[in-house]
């Protein structure tokens, strides 16, 4: 389960009959329509032929929570059915596991009880579960004027500086570039470089961009519950993610304090920092800046070459070739995938934020 005060618990399997959320500890009266949480998960529906296959209708069936379209306090079950299944290729390989892939450290650990088809609940699949949860905290964060926006800025070894906007037109433009990169002519560079690797058979990594608009400086409860703690964990449990960074991230171990720092400056005699170094987090705490956080994801691990591997049945290695329905790059489709974790976990620190406030207008008075 994720968070404390608007939880979220996803459930189902890559080849079962569906996948979903529970969403718990949403407040009453936020709008939500199955139309509204359809068009979120249409961003990570594959659409182009840069992206997996398979074709997903999925369609949300809000099942509780929700009284003429308005959540109503209570717990919110979304439910996304599997409609285009094919287990074929798993059923041939099911004793031999892929390499980079869950399959045998899963059959290890669940006694072979688990299910194997796709993943099985350890699958890229069930991000569409976090997605729909996901609408439901950005309806609850659209209310406090809070925007989380997403986009890749890195495929293979091909890279972007963006300077992310706060506005309809810049969620526009990431959506309407097909590696969800909001610069055209470093969208075009990727999109070769992909393509490439496509035709050897072969998958690229990437790197997912998120930031966050408009937060007020206090979210976060440190030690262990900080801002950046409670992102980093959810963010490295999508399936693919290899690594988390806030602000400058890893580059900071190769500066120096004068450089690193975000000094504090007045503007319109509002305390604010000249620079976002850190990524809007001090000490697990938002500073008021935007918050900036950066994911990267392996290259997908079902390639169309042959891989050793070994054939548990027989115990014997052997050579296994990629078939079936993948992305060429996980980085494309985890772009809302990743602003809909951004949004729940903001969400959830935002109403622990907001349970303070009368305590303090009583103790401070104002």
């Amino acid at each position: 389960m994720i968070g404390r005060l608007f939880r979220v618990s996803i459930f189902g399997e890559s080849h079962g009959k569906g996948i979903g959320a529970l969403i718990e500890g949403c407040p009453p009266g936020i709008p939500l329509s199955e139309d509204y949480v359809a068009e979120e998960l249409s961003r990570r529906r594959p659409g182009n032929p840069l992206t997996s296959p398979r074709r997903e209708e999925d369609w949300p069936e809000i099942l509780s929570g929700v009284f003429r379209g308005r959540t109503t306090g209570g717990p919110i079950l979304i439910f996304i059915r599997n409609r285009d299944v094919d287990s074929s290729f798993y059923e041939e390989i099911r004793n031999k596991p892929r390499p980079g892939h869950a399959d045998y450290v899963a059959r290890v650990k669940y006694w072979g009880f688990n299910d194997y088809r796709g993943g099985g609940h350890i699958s890229g699949r069930l991000t569409a579960g976090v997605v729909a949860a996901g609408a439901v905290a950005k309806r609850l964060l659209d209310m406090f004027g809070i925007r989380v926006y997403s986009y890749v800025t890195q495929i293979g070894n091909v890279s972007a500086d963006i300077e992310p906007v706060d506005g309809e037109e810049f969620r526009k433009m990431i959506y309407s570039s097909p590696v969800r990169c909001p610069s055209p002519s470093v969208a075009e560079e990727m999109v070769k470089e992909l393509r490439k690797a496509m035709a050897e058979g072969d998958s690229l990594g990437g790197v997912v961009t998120a930031t966050v608009f408009n937060l007020p400086i206090g979210l976060g409860e440190p030690p262990m519950d900080g801002l950046d703690s409670d992102l980093a964990k959810v963010l490295i449990s999508i399936p693919g993610a290899k690594g988390v960074e806030f602000g400058k991230g890893f580059g900071l171990a190769g500066m120096r304090g004068s450089e690193a720092i975000d000094p504090w400056v007045l503007n319109d005699g509002r305390v604010t920092a000249a620079s976002n170094n850190m990524g809007g987090v001090n000490g697990g705490i938002s500073n008021g800046m935007p918050l900036l956080v950066k994911v990267a994801f392996k290259p997908t691990s079902t390639i169309m070459r042959k891989v050793p591997t070994v054939d548990l049945e027989a115990m014997r290695e052997t050579i296994i070739k990629g078939r079936g329905r993948h992305d060429p790059c996980i980085a494309i489709r985890a772009v809302p995938v990743v602003e809909a974790y951004v949004s729940i976990v903001v969400a959830d620190h935002l109403l622990r934020w907001l349970a303070w406030q009368p305590v303090r207008s009583r103790i401070l008075g104002d």
